[in-house]
């Protein structure tokens, strides 16, 4: 039952026979069978069938959420179980928002100190992608913002807040300026991240409260890009304040911190809320909250 539920939210994730039966690693005739098994046991039609997939019924749909649910308990049984024999071992999976990469180190660098047999995969994702991966169990916990957008059923712990800076060379417009207001950074020939990134939302919905907006002259999903074309001296972009830091920023780059308002939003760890979690999750959790205190951050 177990190994046809985790058919199941495969094909349900890839919506097509052949890619599941791929990423599964079976064949599709195997796959239709261990579907049709499945619902002869449960006495319903789970998938609409043509000569290709058409979706899910309503009792799929049903099913899907029971079998997220009996999966999810399955796999942190045996994680705790391994756990009780070996310790903590295995490999987590984290999606993180592109701003936040950098913080990632600060989690995963104490963590395998204390838990060596641990290891890790880090994502770049945007943070609807993060919460798709969560809910599919794609990954095991995701870096993203908490207070601006729907999380859905997560459990969650603040880790720091962002706050936003002019990154520019020296020599531009308010290069050597103490602070710079929202309305005159939006008049910059400015590179940002892709409007399907939360932080561009953000960052455009604090230009829209300041009268303004703007066109950017470059758009990227790599914060590599932006920051190779802030180096050139032509370009100026507005960053999170840790990534700066984080990163730093010699001569004759600058960063100059964005005031009316001085906006801010708070990053922070992610998992699908479920009691209780595996041991891996719960130990990352515990991590998250003794970074959270290193930035003075209150739960």
């Amino acid at each position: 039952m177990i190994d046809k539920l985790e058919f199941f939210i495969a094909l349900a994730k890839e919506e097509h026979f052949g890619r599941a039966a791929e990423q599964l690693g079976i064949t599709q005739p195997t796959l239709s069978a261990a579907i049709k098994q499945l619902e002869d046991q449960l006495g319903v039609m789970l998938v609409r069938r043509g000569s290709r997939f058409q979706g899910l019924t309503p009792e799929g749909e049903q099913v899907l959420a029971w079998a997220r649910r009996i999966v999810g308990d399955t796999r942190a049984m045996r994680e705790e179980m391994r756990a009780a024999r070996k310790g903590l071992s295995g490999r987590i999976r984290i999606a993180a928002i592109p701003t936040a990469l950098a913080m990632v180190a600060k989690l995963t660098t104490p963590f395998r100190e204390k838990h060596p047999g641990v290891t890790f995969s880090v994502l770049s994702r945007t943070s609807i992608e993060v919460l798709s991966l969560l809910g599919n169990f794609d990954i095991d916990a995701g870096i993203t913002y908490l207070d601006n957008e729907p999380l859905g059923r997560v459990t969650s712990v603040p880790i720091y807040s962002e706050r936003y800076q002019l990154i520019t060379a020296a020599g531009n417009p308010h290069s050597d300026s103490a602070s710079v207001t929202w309305a005159e950074v939006s008049r910059l020939p400015l590179c940002l991240l892709t409007p399907d990134m939360q932080n561009r939302r953000i960052i455009d919905q604090h230009l829209a409260e300041a009268g303004v907006n703007v066109r950017p002259t470059l758009e990227s999903n790599s914060m590599i890009v932006l920051f190779s074309h802030i180096r050139t001296g032509k370009w100026s972009s507005i960053m999170p304040l840790n990534l700066t830091e984080t990163f730093g920023f010699s001569e004759p780059i600058r960063a100059i911190p964005i005031v009316n308002p001085d906006a801010s939003h708070v990053v922070g760890l992610v998992a699908a809320r479920r009691e209780p979690h595996t041991p891996l999750v719960s130990a990352l959790l515990e991590e998250a909250m003794t970074l959270a205190n290193d930035f003075g951050i209150r739960r």
